[in-house]
Order: structure tokens, then C-alpha cells, then sequence
């Protein structure tokens, strides 16, 4: 990431310690960067059009309606609505170390324009086709998709190139479906009990949440769940959650080792593998590395290092 920014370190001005704003700008979207290089509570932040903020360096504590605080690290991003406002707190800024955030909005009219092609192309079993990235706030953990494309156009932003715009177009248009994806994957674990208890794919995701340790679970098993063929499960599965299944349920396997990991410090890595439904330790570190982009035990030793920051 200090890569990332180095273009913009080299050209940015500091005005303040708390949230330095430098902006940028292209034909649909703004990218705004902030940086804060002393300890603050309770920083108001509101935008007039819908943002996705990722955290690039540091801690945050974030206070959004509808969700608990939370702590906010890099590799994770929040999608805000219109005028929603984010109260944040810097616990660990300083001038050596700040804390750097980015804030990128996009064009309701671009968005508008995105969100009809994937409702005409990609609907949930022909059931539900109205998604829209402007109406609730999501909490996004380490996607590595939003996370890469995100990368991508911090880039593209601060670096001057002939192509920018027709780039930047490009893939904020990516970023758009892919959230989509995401918010559509958040609707139906959150009511697979509900809204989406008569609908194929949500019916898989509660199977998969009921057995999620099971180490059998296969494509075939959940196709069969679904009464699809195993080759239109997977396209029809990967198409609404923009992901595959075998990835869906090694995700959810790691977000419960993670849990695990908090909650009980002292097991085995072995242990928490084999707790979490994976068959070997070697396959659930690759996993793990691959979700979360740290090994099982990098992620153990920061999560004791938050602990002693405490």
C-alpha cells in the first residue's frame, strides 16, 4: 500500500492532523484520501452521493447506525448510503504513523446506469431483481475482489495516464457489479430463514450454514439440494453470489475459525482446522491465506498484538 501511495504522498498537502482531505477526480466518481496523524474521537463524516470507504493504513473505530462500534483495519471497506453519517474515532494515530482511509463516490446516474444491466442479466432464481447499492450500509471484510479493484483505482486516480478516464470507467463499472454481488450475498445469509426460504440458492445457503463443519459438503450434495444439474448449480450460484460455491463455504469455514480463534486462544491450529470442517491443516492455512491474505498464525499473533493495544 505505501507503494500505492506514493505518487500521492509526493503531491498531497497537509492542512490538518485530523482527516487531511486530498481529492480526486474523474467523469463518474471522486476519490477522496484522508489522513489523520493525531489521536480523535467522534470525526463526523457525510457525503451527498454513495461511498465506498477502505482502509488503507492504522485503526479506526467506526460508529454507524444500525451497527455496533466496530473496529476498522485495512483489507476492510464499508459501503455507505446518501447522507449517512459515519462518526470514527483514531485511536492510535500519531504524526509517524497516521491513519489513512479512502473514500471513493461514485455517480448515482453511473450506478443507476450498472444496476439495470445486472437486474436485466443476473436475477436471483427470476424472483428478485431489484438490487441497489444506495439503501443500507454493509461492513465488508477482506474481499478480495473489492479489495483488488480498489487497489487498482487508487492508482489509476493518482497517477496521470491517457487512458485515466476510460479506465477508471471501466472499473468502477466492475466495482459496481461487484458489490452488487456482495450486497446480494449479504441478503440471502441474512434471510435464508426469510425472504429467501422458498428460493433454491437460499435454501443451499441454509444447508450450508446447518452443516458448515461437515467435511462432505460437495457441489454435487448442494446441486442436488437445489434440484439443478451440478454444472447450472455452480453457474447459477457463482452468477448470484459472484462467487463459487466450494469458495462460499471455505469463506464461511474461515470466518468460523476465526471466531474460534478469538473466543479460545489456546487451540491448535490443527484443532481449529479440523473444527472448522476442514479435512488437513495445509489446505485450511492455503484457505485462510487465500481469505484473509495472512496465514492462520500471522493472524493469531496480530489479533494478540490488538489485544495488548487494548
Amino acid at each position: 500500500m505505501s507503494k500505492l501511495l506514493s505518487k500521492h504522498r509526493s503531491t498531497r498537502k497537509l492542512t490538518t492532523l485530523v482527516e487531511n482531505r486530498t481529492t480526486y477526480n474523474s467523469e463518474y466518481a471522486e476519490l477522496n484520501i484522508y489522513e489523520t496523524h493525531a489521536f480523535a474521537e467522534k470525526v463526523c463524516l457525510k457525503f451527498d452521493f454513495p461511498i465506498i470507504a477502505s482502509m488503507l493504513t492504522g485503526k479506526k473505530i467506526m460508529h454507524l447506525d444500525g451497527f455496533a462500534p466496530f473496529d476498522f483495519y485495512p483489507g476492510e471497506s464499508v459501503v455507505m448510503p446518501t447522507n449517512k453519517e459515519m462518526v470514527i474515532d483514531f485511536p492510535i494515530a500519531t504524526k509517524d504513523r497516521p491513519t489513512q482511509c479512502l473514500a471513493l463516490g461514485i455517480d448515482e446516474f453511473k450506478i443507476d446506469e450498472v444496476v439495470g444491466k445486472f437486474n436485466q442479466r443476473v436475477a436471483i432464481e427470476n424472483e428478485n431483481n431489484t438490487w441497489s447499492i444506495d439503501e443500507t450500509t454493509s461492513h465488508l471484510i477482506n474481499n478480495t475482489d473489492v479489495n483488488h479493484l480498489i487497489e487498482r483505482l487508487t492508482y489509476t486516480f493518482t497517477n496521470n495516464n491517457k487512458s485515466k478516464d476510460v479506465l477508471l470507467d471501466l472499473m468502477i463499472q466492475e466495482l459496481i457489479v461487484r458489490l452488487l454481488q456482495t450486497n446480494a450475498r449479504s441478503l440471502i445469509v441474512t434471510n435464508s430463514n426469510q425472504i429467501f426460504n422458498d428460493t433454491r440458492i437460499g435454501t443451499v445457503i441454509k444447508y450450508i450454514k446447518d452443516h458448515l463443519t461437515n467435511k462432505d459438503i460437495t457441489v454435487e450434495l448442494l446441486a442436488e439440494k437445489a434440484h439443478m444439474s451440478a454444472s447450472h448449480f455452480h453457474k447459477q450460484f457463482k452468477n448470484t453470489l459472484g462467487i463459487s460455491p466450494i469458495d462460499y463455504i471455505n469463506s464461511e469455514k474461515i470466518k468460523f475459525s476465526k471466531k474460534m480463534i478469538k473466543e479460545n486462544k489456546n487451540f491448535r491450529l490443527s484443532e481449529v482446522a479440523f473444527k472448522a470442517g476442514f479435512n488437513n491443516t495445509s489446505y485450511f492455512n492455503r484457505q485462510f491465506k487465500k481469505h484473509e491474505m495472512i496465514t492462520p498464525s500471522q493472524f493469531i499473533k496480530s489479533f494478540h498484538q490488538q489485544d495488548s493495544l487494548q
